[in-house]
């Protein structure tokens, strides 16, 4: 599925089964809310914390994806809401990092 795609089954999803949008304050709060529980997991199976019980550990990876998919569904609704084309987006901000970029990294000791 192409980026386009998924902003027109997004829509088609939101105006059949969902009804309609929330508004867009709405989204960002739950767009917020997502990454959290993005965040929640990444900090159980990649960080230091550790899972309440067992159960929980085994589903995570699992988890994981769903909640990512959760970020970029309300992601894609606020970019439908607002009118933003992602694909247009993503290009434009990935030419932006190489201009920007182009020896950063390269020269990052860090990175070496």
């Amino acid at each position: 599925m192409t980026i386009q795609e998924a902003q027109n089954t997004v829509d088609q999803w939101i105006n059949t089964i969902g009804i309609r949008y929330y508004n867009e304050l709405t989204n960002t709060a739950i767009l917020m809310e997502e990454v959290g529980e993005v965040a929640r997991l990444m900090a159980r199976i990649y960080g230091e914390q550790s899972f309440k019980t067992p159960e929980l550990a085994a589903t995570a990876r699992e988890d994981l994806a769903d909640e990512m998919a959760d970020v970029m569904f309300v992601l894609v609704c606020l970019a439908n809401q607002t009118g933003i084309d992602l694909t247009e987006a993503l290009q434009k901000n990935l030419d932006k990092k190489t201009r920007r970029d182009a020896d950063r990294h390269a020269n990052n000791e860090k990175l070496k």
